[in-house]
């Protein structure tokens, strides 16, 4: 502790006229105090005011330059030293140094910088400020190609640098990124996947700027997917896996690079790993199943990947995927739920999945779910039923396979991601299907759920949902069984509302639907009708200049359906609608200016 005392002491008073020497023993004396106790000597050099000096150490013709850089490294390891070194003006200098051809004064210079600026919002701006990233990323490029120690040792050094000084910070990461760090690195990871420690630090590097959404479409100009797939194969350690997954993850976010992965072949390198760690319980194992399996499905989001891997359904991936689906993994089951989903993107694929069985796999799946089911899978398998019941020729098979029937065992269910799900694959099977639109709009347990859902405020999913259903029942049964149903349990007033949407399609919906209902069971919902407002209601929709010509049209088929309802007949007569629908007669559609003519007609002869 006396010679640490002595040689700042000595330090403070002899830079200006010490020998070469004398100052060479001061700083060994200060890195041996450090390598003995960091922390505690860091805050002695603090305290003494020796960091000021070290700035006019800072020379390259200096033979003491690469030890006060490393002094100055190791006392930056401290959190509470780095503002310190800043407000010294350390970074400067040291920055300056960048520009000298000696590999120890690079090498202590770029770990001082690069322990600045961790976590440091004051030395990453002051590396900015002074141009450092620059000049860093420069000799990254020059010494990219070489392979001896000295060089890989410096480059490790320098990404290190470069991680620190980015590492949370969109603008520091699309600097680098402007800067053309990316097809550097890359070019980096293939020539050095021997070194661990540097391909290490690539891999941090990339896991920091993958994030950013212009750095993706940088990424995919290069031959990453190849490499990290390349390097992925290598692994046997779970550490290092979980770091490459982790670039792979944003990565592959990117439609492009999805399908670079497929062609590079990370989907085999994806269901080895699931092969291998299905049946383990020990933790690194079960990670890398989630892990493997998630990125499996994030592969099929791009329409080129999922269709390369789909293969006309004959694809040996697609028929691996279809054998998760009734494991005893709820990782490998959801998975498995959500890629289907994914395959079932277009006509084509779905139509060849129903032919093939697939709907029977869905529903058996479901079926283990009913009782204190996994959320997250039964909301994946209704996701791929929901996708599969889009195609026209889908919905009578999957309706007489039963699927009606096994989605309706969720009505209990209170998630609201699994009540929406449910929601859309009835809609979507009752599209057109009359027969099937009867049954369940007679299904008075079915229609009392909906209607109760249509008034969950807090999900603005469910509710929609349910109140396009509702309509769905009418508009594609046309039959007054299903609208006495919606009528006992109060469903009338919610498809006025839904009148109201600010989405046109719903609007519409809503009103066919109540010039069906006003068709076919007037006397039975006018009560309700009035109640809730309709022929305001529909005297603002004609009103309003914004409303799309086909809203104007069906309120005004409606109102002529209306008018045989005496009491809704007098509201009408009482709001002045012949002054609105005249002027519709101009109107530039030429099926509201017709609908407006027929109306107005309508109404003169009722008033």
């Amino acid at each position: 502790a006396d010679n640490l005392s002595d040689a700042l002491k000595k330090l403070k008073i002899t830079t200006t006229d010490s020998t070469a020497d004398s100052l060479e023993g001061c700083l060994d004396c200060l890195l041996q105090a450090l390598a003995q106790n960091n922390t505690e000597t860091s805050e002695k050099i603090q305290k003494s005011g020796v960091l000021q000096v070290f700035a006019g150490l800072l020379t390259p013709q200096s033979s003491c330059t690469a030890k006060v850089a490393n002094i100055i490294a190791e006392v930056a390891r401290n959190e509470f030293m780095r503002n310190p070194c800043v407000d010294a003006g350390l970074i400067p200098p040291l920055v300056q140094l960048l520009n000298c051809k000696d590999q120890e004064v690079l090498l202590q210079t770029g770990r001082a910088l690069g322990n600045i600026c961790y976590d440091s919002h004051e030395g990453r701006n002051a590396v900015d400020h002074a141009g450092g990233a620059h000049i860093v990323v420069d000799h990254i490029r020059s010494l990219c190609s070489k392979t001896d120690p000295a060089s890989e040792k410096l480059l490790t050094v320098f990404c290190g640098m470069l991680m620190n000084y980015s590492n949370e910070n969109d603008t520091l990461q699309s600097q680098l990124i402007n800067m053309g760090v990316i097809p550097t690195l890359v070019k980096l990871l293939g020539i050095h996947c021997q070194n661990a420690a540097l391909t290490e630090m690539c891999l941090v590097a990339f896991g920091n700027l993958a994030e950013l959404e212009s750095s993706k479409e940088q990424f995919a100009y290069t031959n990453i997917a190849e490499e990290l797939v390349k390097l992925f194969k290598k692994q046997i350690e779970h550490d290092k896996k979980e770091m490459i997954f982790e670039v792979l993850a944003p990565l592959a976010e990117n439609d492009v690079i999805k399908l670079q992965l497929v062609e590079a072949g990370l989907v085999e390198c994806l269901l080895e790993i699931v092969q291998k760690t299905v049946d383990s319980d020990k933790e690194d194992d079960i990670a890398e199943l989630k892990t493997a399996s998630d990125l499996m499905v994030l592969l099929l989001l791009g329409d080129e990947s999922m269709q390369k891997l789909f293969e006309g359904g004959k694809g040996s991936v697609f028929q691996r995927v279809l054998s998760w689906i009734p494991s005893n993994s709820h990782q490998l089951q959801l998975a498995g739920a959500l890629a289907i989903a994914n395959f079932a993107r277009n006509d084509g694929n779905c139509i060849h999945m129903v032919d093939n069985g697939i709907v029977q796999k869905l529903m058996d799946l479901l079926d283990r779910h009913v009782e204190d089911g996994n959320v997250t899978v039964q909301h994946a398998a209704l996701s791929a039923l929901r996708n599969l019941a889009i195609p026209v020729v889908n919905k009578a098979k999957m309706l007489s396979a039963g699927v009606a029937e096994a989605v309706l065992k969720f009505l209990r269910s209170e998630m609201p991601p699994v009540q929406f799900k449910l929601l859309g694959t009835l809609r979507m099977l009752i599209d057109a299907q009359a027969e099937a639109a009867e049954q369940l709009g007679k299904n008075a347990k079915l229609v009392e759920r909906l209607v109760e859902w249509c008034e969950a405020k807090d999900h603005a999913g469910v509710m929609g949902e349910s109140n396009r259903l509702l309509s769905a029942l009418i508009r594609h049964s046309k039959s007054k069984d299903v609208i006495r149903t919606i009528v006992q349990s109060g469903g009338i007033k919610h498809l006025v509302t839904m009148a109201t949407s600010e989405h046109v399609i719903m609007q519409n919906e809503a009103l066919v639907a109540l010039a069906l209902i006003a068709a076919l069971e007037l006397v039975t919902a006018e009560k309700d009708l009035e109640n809730a407002q309709l022929v305001q209601i529909l005297h603002r929709l004609l009103s309003d200049d914004r409303s799309a010509p086909e809203i104007k049209y069906n309120s005004m088929v409606l109102i002529c359906a209306l008018i045989g309802s005496e009491p809704l007949q007098k509201e009408v007569q009482s709001m002045a609608f012949l002054e609105v629908v005249s002027k519709l007669r101009s109107h530039e559609n030429k099926t509201v200016a017709q609908q407006a003519s027929l109306t107005e007609q309508r109404l003169a002869v009722e008033s």
